[in-house]
């Protein structure tokens, strides 16, 4: 990381500080602006975050491992995330990651040279009756088949 980005970053982080206060309780809500402005939380951000916050950097990575909307590396653009659970495993999940990492390029846990896309499984995301079911980014898409699965990647990022 250059120097002018560990000082950008660092004012940021004390931005977001003086926005959210000092305390434990802070730490959820810095790392969600942290992800949303650079899709991911540095080794740096975590040093940094846990310095202001009076706590071990290990806490700060534990809540980064914790929550699967927290990267501690960089990802694409735009993730998918297909979910892993039994149900859409019954419902032909297979078929589905077979044509979004056909589609793409690229095989789960991977990210797309162009760092457009990354591809991970995800634990539950509760539509377990109407699977299987993927989330591209914010957005998720059940009943899929692996037509609408790339019919969807295309709509989502145009």
């Amino acid at each position: 990381m250059l120097v002018f980005e560990k000082t950008s970053l660092a004012k940021e982080i004390e931005q977001l500080i003086e926005k959210y206060g000092n305390s434990r309780s802070s730490l959820l809500s810095i790392l969600q602006e942290i992800q949303a402005n650079h899709r991911y939380i540095s080794d740096y951000a975590q040093q940094e975050i846990a310095r202001h916050l009076c706590i071990q950097p290990v806490e700060v990575y534990s809540v980064i491992s914790f929550y699967a909307f927290l990267n501690s590396e960089p990802k694409g653009r735009n993730i998918v995330r297909i979910c892993k659970t039994i149900s859409c495993d019954m419902k032909n999940k297979m078929s589905i990651v077979k044509a979004v990492e056909r589609e793409l390029g690229i095989k789960i846990g991977e990210t797309t040279s162009d760092n457009k896309f990354t591809i991970e499984y995800t634990n539950c995301l509760g539509l377990c009756d109407e699977g299987p079911a993927m989330a591209i980014n914010e957005r998720v898409f059940t009943r899929l088949t692996p037509q609408t699965a790339v019919e969807n990647l295309h709509k989502v990022v145009g």
